[in-house]
């Protein structure tokens, strides 16, 4: 099933770089505007330049970030800031974290992974893309031909192919060990024995893989690889673009971890907002809380009291701009079937993304399809606090609070082709990027 092999990784130089935490990054898509000019500041070399650079206001065809990024890459090549491995490699990578106040590590492989078109069933997503972010990603890869951040994917490790790299590295330093900016543990391991990476080939041939982070770049490598295969008539089957670089971590990790991911939105009139809560009772009980926007920390323990679900419970904490109290949503039993049984199939009606994305959004919002792709009016956090303070400082008119989606959940979708609403999971903590990169030209020196 699914095609996974080594790769010669191009990596950042320990003895150019001397602390290797000043040159990671978050994802760019969780990155924000303020964060990626910190990171522009903090070296000159940091990965940031490359995945997610700054614009100008004299930006043009021939200048702009893409451009700058794919110069910025053959530069620190060219002066060994960036040095491609002699010989193809697996990269176990541990990151340690605190879940709960209990330490926690999260172990995943990062290997190059043959493209497969959705509908073969051995690559599957689980959510709807942005096509804005689809189209930016597509022109940096056509400008650097590179995998600057993997896709982090996920399996089923019945057979402990992760322990088995576990055991085999754990006499072996690390080629990286630091700290990033949240204080979670980062190391590395290089791993080039032939006989290993046949093993573990072998291993995922019988596999299928989950999208968890990252359809955006999937996607976009697909396409990568039909703008090159209509380009070039002499493209063939091992040409590196028909991969990509993945993260690959098993479901059963105790670390895999899931964060809901809260809605912030914008542009909703002023007496839509202010008939919401009444509108909501026909198909939900509302609960009313008083809202002091000085005071969020009893606010965000009123709202984790209101929030606690049993299994089938579909909750939802609701904060409007200029509303004194803030509301928590119980979904009455049935509605789902009855509003959407000849629309929605019954696994996706259990979500509650499904819920709040059809049924608050569509239904009691009137938001249509062009609105829940705008990435201006939708914003995203997995962070309470901001979702909170965006409507009490009027920033944004409302804010959606939900419980997380599971593991199961998503295995469970994307094995019956179904998909989920963008952003319907968080994955904590992030798969770091800067740590390996892979190159997408044939030969690459």
């Amino acid at each position: 099933m699914a095609e996974i092999s080594p790769f010669r990784g191009i990596l950042y130089n320990p003895e150019k770089i001397k602390n290797i935490s000043d040159v990671m990054t978050p994802p760019y898509d969780v990155v924000s505007d303020s964060e990626r000019d910190a990171f522009h500041l903090r070296h000159p070399h940091n990965v940031i330049r490359l995945d997610k650079g700054r614009p100008g206001t004299g930006d043009t065809l021939h200048d702009n970030p893409h451009t700058r990024a794919a110069a910025y890459f053959q530069k620190w090549l060219n002066e060994g800031i960036l040095v491609m491995d002699k010989e193809p490699a697996f990269y176990l990578t541990a990151v340690e974290f605190h879940l709960k106040d209990q330490p926690v590590t999260r172990f995943g492989l990062i290997a190059k992974v043959r493209l497969e078109p959705f509908e073969k069933g051995v690559v599957l997503p689980h959510e709807k893309t942005f096509s804005k972010v689809k189209t930016e990603r597509f022109e940096l890869i056509k400008a650097c031909h590179a995998n600057f951040s993997q896709i982090f994917s996920i399996f089923s490790d019945q057979t402990r192919v992760l322990d088995y790299l576990k055991d085999y590295v754990k006499t072996m330093p690390p080629v990286f060990d630091f700290r990033d900016d949240a204080g979670h543990g980062h190391r590395l391991w290089r791993i080039t024995d032939p006989a290993v990476h046949q093993i573990v080939s072998d291993t995922f041939k019988g596999k299928k893989l989950f999208i968890a982070d990252g359809h955006h770049r999937y996607e976009t490598a697909l396409n990568y690889r039909k703008w090159l295969m209509e380009k070039d008539p002499d493209f063939s089957n091992d040409h590196p673009a028909n991969f990509t670089m993945m993260y690959l971590c098993a479901v059963q990790d105790p670390g895999l971890v899931i964060l809901p991911t809260h809605r912030l939105i914008t542009g909703i009139p002023k007496n839509r907002r202010d008939c919401f809560p009444k509108a909501a009772e026909s198909f939900f009980e509302i609960e009313r809380h008083e809202f002091t926007p000085s005071d969020l920390t009893i606010v965000r323990q009123k709202l984790h009291q209101a929030m606690a679900v049993s299994p089938g419970g579909h909750r939802f904490g609701v904060f409007i701009k200029d509303h004194p109290e803030f509301y928590i949503l119980k979904l009455k039993a049935g509605v789902m079937d009855t509003v959407f049984s000849g629309e929605i199939e019954a696994p996706l009606r259990e979500l509650d993304v499904i819920v709040l994305t059809r049924l608050i959004f569509g239904k009691l919002l009137q938001l249509d399809d062009d609105m829940l792709d705008d990435h201006d009016r939708i914003h995203f956090t997995n962070r309470e606090t901001d979702a909170i303070a965006a409507t009490a400082t009027g920033s944004h008119d409302m804010a959606f609070i939900l419980n997380p989606t599971t593991n199961h959940q998503v295995t469970r979708i994307a094995e019956k082709g179904l998909i989920m609403p963008r952003k319907s999971t968080y994955y904590f903590p992030k798969a770091i990027s800067g740590q390996v990169m892979r190159s997408l030209i044939p030969d690459h020196p």
